[in-house]
């Protein structure tokens, strides 16, 4: 199998700002791909049998990095919490475990993954947040032995925080929380916006009382904070270092007004790639001091993870349709569902592969701009449209950067039961 890849590619992060979903573009060349993982790629082709492949392929070294160097432009007074629900492959928690405050988990498969990358009690400390957890999460992550590793749990409502208290006390012990709050009057631009406007996450400003009278009343749980998590993927490192500051004030006014002691204020993630300029935001936050003796944790998630991944499917089939040229892939929506989802321009890389098992022709195109389309029987199973590609034939492999963040983990991959794409690093 023929093709060389370079030294690596620096791409836009997703949402792309140059290109629109329409906007014709070239695809990009091979050497845009670290020669690992051309090399990883084709080991997978020829391993892939009768099976088209679709398979995600990490480098958890750059997430590792990529931490390192938020961790570098944060002020002392901040933590990182890493949001497992981007990328909970094991490598890649493995990864980040040492260049990470904590983790942020969600779930009980969550948690679950992280103690097992883990394995050491107490020696990753995780926070819980997120809608809908259930008593059986709840029960696993406050059980005794491992008391050490739970830093706190965001309730959601107060319906929830009884079911934490109630799930504390099952466990023998006294649980820090921190209440969602669901901000009003404040706005961030970004891909997912999950609060200032009706959502189903947190708790209104004007019912923080209420929630918190309940924390202050009952045994096994003390309030020790508030959490806000309110985009995802912003851009804006001003527009982000202001609402920042603006959850330390609205946190330090509500906890001097409801009597409760300000240990932790969590501001969530939605901290985006490029353009989001991480220096300027570090320094802006460096002239904020938090009040004495507070934590405020950061949640990143497509931030440390999204460099860090590449998906790759093979072309099963190239065909022409009203006009406009199509390849089929092996991988759609049901393994890489979040960029079509939110209508992002995505880069592509042609993977040349020689061998072709069929007594026919071997259909392709050239010069050609054409729609990458997946195996799914519904017109919406599109990865990209008009990249222009200088030459793509059957049995090639096109391959997505960036695709590290909200991939596997993201996918639909019950349509049709084709299964799950397989998921391995740039190391067999």
């Amino acid at each position: 199998m023929a093709g060389q890849g370079g030294q690596g590619h620096t791409a836009v992060p997703w949402p792309a700002q140059q290109w629109s979903t329409a906007a014709e573009r070239p695809a990009l060349p091979v050497s845009a791909l670290p020669e690992p993982v051309v090399d990883r790629l084709y080991a997978l082709a020829r391993a892939s049998g009768d099976e088209p492949l679709s398979a995600f392929v990490y480098e958890p070294r750059r997430a590792a990095r990529a931490a390192a160097e938020l961790r570098a432009a944060l002020p002392e007074w901040a933590e990182v919490c890493y949001a497992v629900k981007a990328n909970a492959f094991p490598a890649v928690l493995g990864a980040l475990a040492p260049a990470v405050d904590g983790f942020d988990v969600s779930s009980l498969g969550e948690l679950r993954a992280v103690r097992a990358a883990c394995p050491a009690p107490g020696a990753v400390r995780t926070i819980a947040t997120g809608p809908g957890k259930t008593d059986r999460m709840l029960d696993e992550l406050l059980r005794s032995g491992v008391e050490s590793d739970v830093s706190f749990v965001s309730v959601e409502s107060g319906l929830e925080l009884r079911r934490v208290a109630g799930a504390a006390a099952r466990a023998g012990r006294a649980v820090p929380v921190v209440v969602r709050v669901n901000p009003g009057g404040r706005r961030l631009d970004g891909a997912l916006r999950m609060a200032g406007r009706a959502t189903q996450f947190g708790v209104p400003e004007d019912a923080l009382g209420d929630v918190l009278a309940t924390a202050r009343a009952l045994p096994s749980v003390t309030p020790v904070g508030l959490h806000f998590h309110v985009v995802s993927n912003n851009l804006d490192a001003a527009g982000h270092a202001a609402y920042v500051r603006s959850c330390l004030e609205l946190s330090a006014r509500t906890a001097r007004r409801h009597g409760i002691g300000l240990e932790v204020v969590d501001v969530g993630g939605g901290i985006g790639g490029t353009p989001f300029d991480l220096r300027h935001f570090g320094g802006l936050l460096a002239a904020t001091a938090p009040p004495d003796g507070t934590r405020v944790v950061f949640e990143p998630g497509r931030r440390l993870v999204a460099d860090c991944g590449w998906f790759a499917a093979e072309v099963t089939d190239v065909k022409e349709a009203g006009g406009t040229a199509f390849a089929v892939l092996g991988g759609g929506i049901n393994h890489f569902m979040l960029p079509a989802l939110l209508e992002v321009a995505l880069d592509a890389v042609v993977l040349p592969v020689e061998e072709w098992p069929y007594d026919c022709p071997r259909p392709e195109v050239r010069d050609t701009a054409l729609s990458l389309a997946g195996p799914l029987c519904t017109p919406e199973d599109i990865l990209a449209r008009g990249i222009r590609v200088p030459r793509l034939r059957a049995g090639d492999v096109v391959v997505f950067p960036l695709a590290g963040a909200y991939g596997w983990e993201f996918s639909v991959s019950g349509f049709l039961s084709r299964g799950v794409a397989v998921r391995t690093t740039t190391v067999p």
